[in-house]
């Protein structure tokens, strides 16, 4: 179970007493630092923390703010400094040398709960849009914790009252969710500014697994790791794999003659190979290859790969050069894996490269900064009646 589904698991639990909630977001950062935006952390009255919003040395600085410095329970937003030399004094010794922002909620209090909608967007599984006002400047009407909710329907919800100032964010939401990226939009408005971060969420990664042998495990144990959504399907139908994959989601036990009307692919969907049966591998390429299937693994030597693709053309399956790309065969980056650990490793890390739309090299050659931000420039659009 990863952070974000302990959260939201966390939050469930604690909707059956009177206890105060708070949820401490990073909403932006500058230069190094150790979390991104979007990083939460769920604090109870109690003294629960679940989650983390840096290398540890934030988090209890970050509760103590909701015991002494929200009286009125209303949002408020905490910066640190890692820049400067007052980083020694204050004792964080985050050693980062960057500026985090941290927007703290009382979830009791909250009108349009985040931590509702990330819930809503997994169970539908689909993609969302979440815009939070984290700083304003001047006379303006707007609240820091004012947001705007916007699901893959292009359903909106905002709790902003100014019409402009949310036609404005409604179509940047858009955008960002048509582009995949957060990113930090600053509007100038007639008596002020205001900063929005405006996250993408993502539903769990929906990863297929073609394969029940002892040799997939692990890779489903390392995609449960990440919050990856998890489906066995074995093509040998045997009730042990319910058992020996309890750990997954989903189980489907099938054969290869009917195993395109049990299944749905979309362009979401991530499948790894490795049943180790020639057929039935066959079978599963001449349905996976002409799907939208964003990636597609399979296990097994690189002349393997090639007599399948011929005979899949020699069926009068057609694929295109688009397709190809998409295949990942041998799959796994080259870390001379040899066990099934060392081979899972390899396979849930080519995912994720590719996902990024990374190479999968080492990070001290990379020239880049490791991190990738999309910031938005700032508006030059002047929001009137605010």
């Amino acid at each position: 179970m990863n952070e974000l589904h302990a959260i939201l698991k966390a939050f469930e639990e604690n909707q059956h007493n009177t206890e105060l909630v708070f949820i401490a977001t990073v909403v932006n950062v500058k230069g190094s630092t150790y979390r991104q935006p979007g990083a939460r952390m769920l604090m109870t009255e109690a003294g629960q923390m679940v989650g983390t919003i840096s290398g540890g040395c934030l988090e209890k600085d970050v509760f103590e703010h909701t015991r002494f410095s929200m009286p009125d329970r209303q949002p408020m937003v905490a910066i640190y400094d890692t820049t400067a030399n007052e980083d020694i004094v204050w004792g964080f010794g985050l050693g980062c040398n960057g500026v985090v922002q941290v927007l703290i909620e009382c979830l009791s209090d909250c009108p349009l709960n985040p931590i509702s909608f990330i819930k809503q967007c997994f169970c539908n599984q689909q993609q969302g849009i979440i815009a939070t006002v984290f700083a304003v400047e001047g006379k303006v009407d707007i609240k820091v914790g004012a947001r705007l909710m916007l699901n893959s329907d292009g359903n909106v919800t905002t709790d902003i009252e100014e019409s402009s100032l949310s036609v404005s964010l409604t179509k940047d939401a858009q955008i960002a969710l048509k582009s995949q990226h957060s990113t930090v939009n600053k509007y100038q408005l007639i008596s002020g500014k205001i900063d929005v971060f405006i996250e993408v969420i993502q539903p769990p990664i929906r990863l297929i697994i073609f394969g029940a042998g002892y040799d997939a495990v692990p890779t489903a144990q390392f995609a449960k790791a990440l919050g990856w959504h998890v489906t066995i399907v074995d093509c040998r139908a045997s009730e042990a794999t319910k058992e020996r994959f309890s750990m997954a989601d989903e189980v489907i036990l099938t054969r290869r003659g009917i195993l395109h009307k049990q299944l749905t692919v979309d362009e979401r969907t991530i499948a790894v190979v490795m049943t180790h049966n020639y057929l039935d591998d066959l079978e599963i390429l001449k349905m996976l290859m002409p799907s939208p299937a964003r990636y597609l693994g399979f296990l097994g030597a690189k002349h393997r790969t090639e007599r399948l693709l011929r005979d899949l053309h020699a069926e009068g399956v057609d694929y295109t050069t688009e397709h190809l790309q998409r295949l990942y065969a041998p799959v796994g980056i080259d870390i001379g894996a040899d066990t099934p650990e060392a081979i899972a490793l390899s396979i849930i890390a080519e995912i994720q490269t590719v996902l990024s739309n990374r190479c999968g090299g080492f990070l001290k050659e990379r020239s880049l900064p490791i991190h990738q931000r999309h910031e938005a420039k700032e508006s030059q659009l002047v929001v009137h009646n605010c």
